[in-house]
């Protein structure tokens, strides 16, 4: 694992997790971090009234630019991916924004994954042609497709992986060494159900690294934010830009409870792991369900580089069942004591939603009939998306075989 200089240099995940980015406080003696809600500071000299001026400048100024308690999150995050530098945001989409914005201009051609989280899907779907960037959507785990998507204007080739919800994976190294090759300048990776407890993208060439804080980050499902972690020089430019011009800044509150739930990420991640192989391998031997896909199962068509590419096969899981997915759910929804059916992921509670694959080629996968055709015959009807707590997992199982058993 790599390690950023100085005070962290050597630290283990566990000891980064609890500690890098944090102090004492030198006047309170406060153990804690401090949560500093201060929109506005007082500078220690003479400064110029443009956030340009404050590059050079140590301290805070304004807190659309910087803020005490975002920057201990943000080296927080920053030791943990291996990482120079990183950036807050206020969700994980305005993160995605912030870095495909920001180092894309009109003319500029994106390469995206067929079937991704749906928020990035429809923001390079629907916004970015508005703004003449170009963008294709080809199967990433097809290396010969994605170097046929390559253009001269290509700059950015955007990884998801495993992706939302089809759990596939991106071969990070393969990817990123075709793409550097070929003279592609940004590679980012998605890395929000791995997390750096599993995987760090940065060593294994990718450029960027960005995050949904809001999910295992957080881990509580009480605060929204996002992170674009990589080289202190790109995100220094790209902070004038995405933060200062773009405004999507992250609330101190919600640093400080994001920073606290990091705390536990690496112990979480474990319980995480250890629950969801347990509930992956009742699922997969159910006879209710047709398919599960979790990368640590040997079923799973990419367990090889999910044994290769990650420490902790996370928490996230899909699966499909042999009765309509609609009743199913409709069930979830009245009969779940533990398993809360909504939305979101990687918090200490488990959750569980219906995907329907009407639905998202309706609204986020409007590919051409090659593409549609792919995405059924890997999702069919459509998946279940269980993102596994920290709970008993015979109580999960017990949960779901109560609302799997149709009479």
């Amino acid at each position: 694992m790599a390690r950023t200089k100085g005070r962290n240099a050597g630290w283990g995940e566990e000891t980064l997790a609890v500690h890098a980015g944090e102090f004492v406080d030198p006047v309170t003696r406060a153990s804690s971090p401090n949560l500093v809600m201060s929109s506005t500071f007082a500078p220690e000299k003479l400064t110029g009234f443009s956030a340009r001026d404050e590059q050079g400048y140590e301290g805070f100024i304004y807190g659309r630019v910087s803020s005490p308690t975002v920057k201990q999150l943000e080296d927080k995050l920053a030791a943990l991916e291996g990482a120079e530098s990183a950036l807050a945001f206020a969700s994980g989409v305005a993160a995605a924004h912030a870095l495909i914005c920001g180092r894309l201009s009109k003319g500029d051609h994106i390469i995206v994954p067929d079937a991704n989280y749906v928020g990035i899907a429809e923001l390079t779907r629907d916004t970015l042609p508005r703004f003449g960037i170009d963008a294709s959507f080809v199967d990433l785990s097809d290396l010969g497709a994605v170097a046929a998507a390559i253009r001269p204007n290509t700059r950015m080739l955007w990884l998801e992986t495993p992706a939302n919800p089809t759990m596939k994976l991106c071969d990070i190294a393969a990817l990123a060494k075709l793409a550097h090759d070929r003279g592609v300048r940004d590679v980012a990776v998605d890395s929000t159900y791995a997390t750096p407890i599993a995987t760090q993208p940065l060593s294994l060439g990718a450029d960027f690294v960005v995050h949904s804080l809001t999910k295992y980050f957080c881990g509580h499902g009480d605060a929204m934010g996002g992170a674009v972690i990589g080289r202190k020089t790109e995100l220094a430019s790209l902070n004038l830009e995405a933060s200062v011009h773009f405004g999507g800044i992250l609330s101190p509150f919600n640093a400080w409870l994001i920073m606290r739930g990091a705390a536990t990420l690496p112990i979480r991640m474990r319980a995480h792991e250890s629950a969801a192989m347990k509930v992956a391998a009742f699922l997969d031997q159910h006879p209710a369900v047709s398919r599960v896909f979790y990368p640590g199962l040997a079923s799973h068509p990419q367990h090889e580089l999910a044994r290769r590419q990650m420490k902790n096969f996370s928490g996230m899981m899909t699966f499909q069942t042999k009765r309509p997915g609609p009743e199913i759910a409709a069930r979830m929804v009245d009969e779940l004591e533990i398993i809360h059916y909504a939305v979101s992921l990687g918090h200490h509670r488990s959750l569980i939603y219906w995907i329907g694959t009407d639905d998202i080629q309706g609204s986020t996968f409007r590919h051409d009939a090659a593409q549609l055709k792919r995405y059924r015959d890997y999702a069919g009807d459509g998946v279940f998306r269980l993102s596994v707590g920290i709970e008993s997992p015979d109580d999960l199982i017990a949960d779901l075989a109560r609302v799997l058993t149709l009479s």
